[in-house]
């Protein structure tokens, strides 16, 4: 237990981590990149049509992953948030503002392709329905975390802002979840859950799953990939910073 309470500690230090996510990168690149053509291909070509919804509902191999990632992304921002208001880490606030973009790049993306398949399902591209618009304030808390840690010039006192805003902005998180469970919505209900099973068929799941994983793994692919700018950003007094750069410039 010991042993891996400080090895935990040891990569909180920036310097130490910025090796292994320079490390650990191109793998999860790598690895979502086959995950991502193999669920592609799978659900656009291998899954049968929805009985229902024809060849619409293969629109739904990006929203929902894209909308699961959304609000995963935010929790890990929750969970870093309080590990940074808790132990004061560096590292911490650093995580938060690598993983900001992507979750707002998820959560639009989630939006966007959400009116793609309204629009034939409903008649419309947009209602104000519980779900979207539970979506749409997790877009802006991405964009509000994001304006707000930009406009404080302090590195500190702006994670510890981005930090509280993570921490409140995560109770919208379950009211995204279970809206179509509190609200009468038009949005329909989940077809994959934990304790019900799936509602698709297993061709339609497996590619729903393979596409989830790679969204997965590249959310913290460019994760590790921002974080070690902004590493190099925060610590470019230092002198192992200054070392590597002289490095690298060498190299190049």
């Amino acid at each position: 237990m010991t042993q891996h309470s400080n090895l935990l500690f040891r990569f909180a230090a920036p310097q130490a981590f910025y090796g292994l996510a320079g490390r650990l990168w191109p793998w999860f690149a790598a690895l979502a990149s086959v995950l991502g053509v193999w669920g592609l291909w799978m659900g656009m070509f291998v899954a049968p049509a929805d009985f229902q919804q024809g060849q619409a509902y293969r629109i739904i191999y990006v929203h929902v992953p894209a909308s699961w990632m959304s609000m995963i992304i935010y929790l890990a921002m929750a969970f870093w948030a309080l590990l940074g208001l808790t132990f004061n880490t560096r590292l911490s606030g650093m995580m938060n503002r690598a993983l900001a973009p992507t979750g707002a790049m998820f959560a639009f993306l989630s939006l966007w392709t959400g009116a793609l398949w309204g629009k034939p399902m409903w008649g419309t591209w947009w209602v104000w329905d519980a779900r979207l618009t539970s979506e749409l304030i997790l877009f802006f808390l991405y964009l509000g975390f994001m304006g707000l840690t930009a406009s404080i010039d302090d590195p500190r006192r702006a994670d510890k802002a981005g930090g509280l805003l993570a921490l409140v902005g995560a109770i919208n998180v379950p009211v995204i979840y279970f809206s179509v469970r509190w609200w009468n919505t038009l949005h329909q209900g989940a077809s994959v859950s934990v304790t019900q099973g799936s509602s698709m068929a297993q061709t339609m799941l497996w590619a729903m799953l393979l596409m989830a994983l790679a969204f997965w793994l590249y959310a913290i692919a460019i994760a590790l990939y921002r974080i070690r700018t902004l590493i190099l950003e925060r610590e470019k007094h230092t002198l192992w910073v200054k070392a590597e750069l002289r490095s690298e410039g060498g190299a190049s």
